[in-house]
């Protein structure tokens, strides 16, 4: 394995790794306002869910890595500590791009990224009409990390109302993780897309408890044939169906087929002697 220290590399190189290392990473499009309540539109990857009841959000500008300045949307939280979060799918990622310009301060990034604003119904900073969801929140905390270029600002936030567009419900009126068509940002210039293509379920075995790796039988616990993946799949039973299993790679082949399409007890079926 190679190694790293932090404190050996400069902050451009940690960064890099760092943000391509821990992803993807779901965007925020914050909506903030200045004191004198001028606009300001800009999404934040350093951005996640941390609590339910209370509802928490957590988004982090960031001081710039090359100048170490602060970005208008931490200025604007702390003059104004509330803020609109809209969620980023696929239909508008590249106007969320264009909203990531660093333009001068004044300058309104709804009208650069051709995004439209609407009146929330608590807070002062604007909806983002063209997101999937936008969060209503106010700010609790703003916890700073450092001083240092690349040290982050912790804006905790806490959800007052959430907005979500039909279009993206199903019919059970919940949110469509299919239609949402998510985007999530990598390293680089990377993102990643998250549509009915490439969507996979894999069962939490919150209810049941899966017997685990240790009780799967040697034959099918060292076969060459299965992944990490599959025996991951075949030990999320909770009951052992058989101590005899075939050793056939053959056999091991057809039941990794099954198991490519989520058929867990019928590749355990064709697994058993």
């Amino acid at each position: 394995m190679k190694t790293v220290i932090p404190s050996e590399l400069s902050a451009v190189q940690l960064q890099t790794i760092m943000q391509t290392a821990v992803s993807p990473r779901p965007i925020a499009l914050a909506s903030t306002v200045d004191k004198d309540g001028n606009s300001n539109l800009s999404p934040f990857s350093f951005f996640n869910m941390f609590s339910t009841v209370p509802p928490i959000l957590i988004f982090s500008p960031s001081r710039r890595v090359r100048d170490n300045t602060t970005k208008h949307t931490l200025e604007n939280v702390v003059e104004v500590p509330e803020v609109v979060i809209g969620t980023v799918n696929f239909p508008i990622v590249q106007q969320i791009s264009l909203a990531s310009t660093e333009y001068d301060d004044g300058v309104n990034e709804f009208v650069k990224s051709g995004l439209t604003m609407k009146d929330a119904d608590i807070v002062r900073p604007k909806l983002i009409a063209e997101c999937p969801v936008n969060f209503e929140c106010r700010v609790l905390e703003i916890k700073s990390l450092g001083d240092q270029g690349g040290a982050g600002n912790l804006v905790i936030c806490e959800v007052q109302k959430i907005h979500i567009r039909e279009e993206y419900l199903n019919d059970e009126g919940n949110l469509d993780q299919a239609k949402l068509d998510m985007v999530a940002r990598l390293g680089s210039n990377w993102y990643s897309r998250n549509n009915g293509n490439n969507l996979f379920e894999v069962p939490k075995p919150l209810v049941t408890k899966g017997i685990g790796f240790d009780r799967l039988p040697e034959s099918i616990r060292y076969s060459k044939i299965f992944t990490g993946n599959d025996l991951g799949m075949l030990a999320n039973v909770e009951v052992l169906p058989s101590e005899s299993c075939h050793k056939d790679e053959e056999i091991h082949r057809d039941a990794q087929k099954l198991l490519l399409e989520s058929k867990i007890e019928e590749a355990w079926n064709i697994l058993i002697k």
